[in-house]
């Protein structure tokens, strides 16, 4: 595994509901919208950077449509004002049915920093963004992040994001991701002073390596990973698989997380596990720089045939219920979640 550059407070959870689709086919009034090999017109572009470039730069809320298509381009959003963007599918309840793909590969090494090797790059509040599937195709080797997440009341529903190492990176802010689909290997889920909650969302392992690694440096800061005594990240009712396309001899070899600094925080809250994870779950940083002794890694109603007699580390913690309810939405990004956040999507 390889050293990372941030680290968060999260937590995860999974749900099943039977929930009719909804199809979001056409652009909703007002919209611009991008279609691969459009022809020029008003209100139509050919990439996501045109359609994003010609939003006006104040603070009014704005909306981008995209038809189905792989946008081969790095996003960069920056405008002030509040802006949704919605993705083409035939079931806007779910990942599964997404047909709007953005697609880069660029690795930490040649963009000179985690951020600005990121596909998808949000420095904005109020950002909203649906059914799109955002990957960074670099693969093994380097950190190569998917998506780069510095805003705050940011929401991500039913997206999918893709790479192998530092895929998803809530680095500032607080957000949520609510029914997606989250795959990597190494330190996959991190960020060092952002707020985030996890819900419903199928986290999938394609190599050896940690799912999170929360590089939260002192206790005042945020985590994509939870803590029980400071406003963190959450992960509640997740999911967590093995990709299709995992490489051989993963088995055995992923854990929930490592401490990427010293007072990393992350709980799992009833999370389905059918990821063949190693027994001892979670992982030190590295032999001889262990970084666990103000750790907070705790789970609470861990389930699946992923575990094989569990052998959790003494650095780790086992949640009673009524422990477990400190650790929520409202713990993660703040009593007024309600307000930012669309329901239609939480777990």
């Amino acid at each position: 595994m390889f050293p990372l550059s941030s680290g968060y407070l999260l937590i995860f959870a999974v749900v099943s509901a039977l929930v009719a689709a909804e199809p979001r086919t056409t652009p909703p009034p007002g919209a611009l919208s991008v279609r691969a090999g459009a022809p020029p017109a008003s209100g139509m572009f050919e990439t996501i950077n045109g359609a994003v470039a010609a939003l006006p730069n104040d603070e009014s809320s704005q909306t981008i449509f995209i038809f189905p298509g792989t946008y081969n381009e790095q996003v960069n959003i920056t405008r002030s004002g509040p802006l949704t963007i919605y993705g083409y599918t035939t079931d806007s309840t779910t990942y599964s049915q997404n047909q709007v793909v953005v697609s880069w590969g660029l690795d930490l090494i040649h963009a000179g920093s985690d951020d600005t090797s990121g596909t998808l790059r949000v420095h904005k509040d109020n950002f909203q963004m649906y059914n799109v599937n955002v990957t960074n195709t670099f693969g093994p080797g380097s950190q190569a992040i998917a998506i780069s997440q510095y805003g705050s009341k940011v929401g991500l529903y039913a997206c999918a994001f893709l790479g192998y190492q530092d895929t998803l990176y809530a680095n500032q802010g607080t957000q949520v991701y609510l029914k997606s689909y989250i795959e990597g290997a190494v330190d996959f889920i991190f960020g060092r002073h952002g707020f985030a909650y996890f819900g419903g969302n199928t986290i999938a392992s394609k190599g050896p390596g940690c799912i999170t690694a929360s590089g939260r440096q002192t206790t005042a800061d945020g985590s994509c990973l939870l803590t029980s005594r400071y406003r963190t990240d959450v992960f509640n009712q997740n999911e967590i698989i093995l990709a299709p396309d995992a490489v051989a001899g993963t088995a055995g070899k992923i854990f929930l997380g490592r401490p990427w600094a010293d007072f990393a925080n992350v709980i799992f809250k009833n999370t389905i596990i059918t990821a063949p994870l190693n027994q001892t779950i979670w992982s030190i940083w590295n032999p001889g720089d262990e970084r666990t002794d103000d750790v907070f890694f705790a789970e609470y109603n861990t389930t699946g045939s992923g575990l094989t007699d569990p052998q959790r580390p003494s650095f780790s913690t086992l949640l009673s219920a009524s422990q477990a309810t400190e650790f929520n939405i409202s713990s993660a990004v703040g009593s007024d979640w309600s307000s930012w956040v669309d329901l239609d999507y939480f777990v």
